[in-house]
């Protein structure tokens, strides 16, 4: 086991007995939305997972320590602090580690923590991508690159819709990895169950998925997998709301020359702003939703 890794007792009995495990990020704690409600939603999440089946594992760095599984108080932690705590991604790893700092952890360093623990299967709401613009700026998402190489089933609401979601598509095509729709042809666009891009195989069922990732596993495939499993119907937002409300939060984030791992975050609180709030809702509720089908098909591939 890693000598930074820290793996919560409950999370650890699980793993060794064989029974379902999810992992979820940090990131949406601190940096995704307001104290309490970040709180709230992220101990409702834990729950949602275990009310299906399986055993919730929050993963974070804390004090320098690779985290697979957070305590109530180490939750209540990360909500307080918020965006004080750093976003963790691939290159912060090692220095976070050395100088026993604190890390939100994104969906790249969420999987890289999972897979050291050997936990399977991840819940977060949307995953990283390329960026509008990325053919000058050359905006890419670590989070691509960490699909390409670490085995860990992705369970999302689709890439946030704020990104070029064809671009995504493309570039994980070229990485070899696969994208499913779960009961959908069509690649959710996080706040909307539709993007106009097609996902390259639709399954219906977790069972169906389980299979799949195992058969995926089985083969020694190098990289993860990416299933696009769209917001609720009820949940999900008008296309004529949405859509300005991204193109207008863009439009600012470039005159005040937002760039880097500061652009997401500003994006989503400025949608946040533009909806009075609505995206933060539907936000809430994907997240509830792939909590549920990833510890549905966690459960099917312990089954296996």
């Amino acid at each position: 086991m890693n000598q930074f890794l820290d793996i919560k007792p409950e999370v650890k009995a699980a793993l060794d007995a064989g029974k379902p495990v999810v992992a979820l990020e940090s990131t949406i704690i601190s940096h995704g939305m307001p104290y309490p409600q970040n709180v709230e939603t992220a101990l409702a999440v834990e729950e949602i997972v275990r009310q299906n089946g399986a055993v919730p594992a929050t993963i974070a760095i804390i004090g320098g320590r690779l985290k697979a599984g957070l305590t109530p108080e180490e939750i209540e932690y990360f909500g307080k602090k918020g965006p004080e705590i750093a976003k963790a991604s691939r290159r912060d790893f090692a220095m976070l580690c050395a100088r026993g700092e604190d890390g939100a952890c994104t969906v790249t360093t969420t999987m890289m923590i999972a897979h050291m623990a050997g936990i399977q299967v991840f819940a977060t709401g949307g995953i990283g991508g390329v960026h509008r613009g990325a053919e000058t700026t050359m905006d890419i998402s670590a989070d691509l690159e960490e699909l390409a190489q670490t085995p860990v089933m992705v369970v999302c609401a689709g890439c946030k819709s704020i990104l070029d979601i064809g671009l995504t598509l493309e570039y994980l095509e070229t990485h070899g990895v696969p994208v499913i729709g779960m009961g959908t042809e069509d690649m959710p666009a996080f706040y909307t169950t539709k993007s106009g891009f097609k996902v390259d195989y639709r399954v219906d069922t977790p069972a169906e998925l389980a299979k799949f990732f195992a058969t995926h596993l089985a083969l020694g495939m190098r990289g993860g997998i990416l299933v696009g499993n769209p917001i609720p119907e009820q949940y999900s937002m008008d296309p004529a709301v949405i859509n300005p409300a991204i193109d207008a939060a863009i439009a600012e984030a470039n005159a005040l020359g937002i760039k880097g791992k500061a652009t997401t975050p500003f994006l989503l609180a400025k949608v946040k702003d533009l909806t009075g709030g609505d995206s933060l809702d539907s936000n809430i509720q994907l997240v509830f939703n792939n909590a549920a089908v990833a510890a549905k098909t966690a459960a099917e591939l312990c089954a296996l």
